[in-house]
């Protein structure tokens, strides 16, 4: 087998599985077009097509199905080969540095940390919460938490939460003396208020995807922040326009304090990763990422476990 052709086979098998480039990339930690450029390499060394791709869909092939039935085991076995050798690791024990922002502490760490603390007595973690991405490195940090799409590529990239949303909102206040957007392009029109990342300066750009389109608006405003619960003070109060993560919005849509609009333009992206450097890792590091490493069972209350505390930089802490 050629060098790094058994990771073109998992990545395969991963996106024949989730029927999605988008989803698979996230749990690869690779980006949508990187994955592809691995597939259409692989297909033609193979001199076969194993994925039909529309512009909505993804599906293996008879020839990718039958090559995904007889990769299926095999990584299995592997995988769980890997997995046996934490015999021979000894017990993880020693500091672990974490960078995160508020969000991922409040949603995963939170319901995590203590029983894993619990479990590792001998594992000591720091955990620092900050908005800016932090060179791991360079600053000391063993891992970081961040939204997938924002790790970097040659960081080892392990999946820790489902796909996320941001959507826009508003006050039925608002709305009342205001059309609701119907398009990206209406915002242009309303007041919207802006969320600026302390490390680079930059305002955050309202990201949104339709049939396939992507749109990324600079939508103006009166006030400008790097404060969430100021942010959403001053939306609920019928001051303009917010765009925050989903989560964070369903308590006051709920209640109806904030009305959502442009749901159509609101695409998933890929959500927590936990990251790091492609070193040697240690037994701790390993056993916390183990630990975080996304369980779909453990997380139908995230919706309902979010603080009441929703703004739009809660999306912006984590560029």
């Amino acid at each position: 087998m050629r060098r790094g052709e058994l990771d073109d086979l998992v990545a395969f098998a991963t996106i024949a599985r989730t029927r999605s480039f988008t989803r698979a990339a996230a749990e690869l930690g690779l980006s949508p077009s990187a994955l592809s450029h691995t597939m259409r390499e692989l297909e033609s060394r193979l001199g076969v097509r194993l994925l039909a791709r529309t512009t909505r869909s993804v599906a293996a092939t008879a020839a990718g199905e039958r090559l995904l039935n007889s990769l299926e085991p095999a990584l299995k076995e592997v995988e769980t080969g890997l997995a046996a050798l934490s015999d021979w690791r000894g017990i993880p024990s020693g500091n672990i540095k974490l960078t995160t922002f508020r969000f991922a502490a409040q949603t995963v760490l939170a319901s995590v940390l203590p029983k894993f603390l619990l479990d590792h007595p001998m594992v000591s973690v720091e955990v620092v919460i900050e908005g800016r991405l932090n060179d791991l490195v360079n600053d000391g940090y063993d891992a970081g938490i961040r939204f997938g799409e924002a790790v970097e590529r040659d960081m080892v990239a392990v999946r820790i939460g489902p796909d996320l949303r941001t959507v826009v909102v508003g006050s039925s206040a608002y709305f009342e003396r205001h059309p609701r957007p119907q398009t990206p392009a209406d915002l242009d029109v309303h007041n919207c208020v802006n969320y600026r990342f302390l490390g680079s300066g930059a305002l955050i750009p309202w990201e949104f995807e339709r049939d396939g389109k992507e749109v990324r608006a600079r939508p103006k405003g009166q006030l400008i922040v790097n404060d969430e619960e100021l942010a959403v003070a001053t939306v609920i109060a019928g001051n303009g326009l917010g765009y925050m993560l989903e989560e964070n919005a369903l308590p006051h849509l709920a209640t109806g304090r904030l009305v959502q609009v442009l749901e159509d333009w609101c695409a998933p992206f890929p959500g927590l990763h936990l990251y790091y450097p492609s070193r040697h890792v240690t037994p701790a590091l390993r056993a916390l990422t183990d630990a975080l490493r996304w369980k779909p069972q453990r997380l139908p209350s995230l919706r309902t476990s979010i603080p009441d505390r929703a703004s739009a930089d809660n999306v912006d802490e984590c560029p």
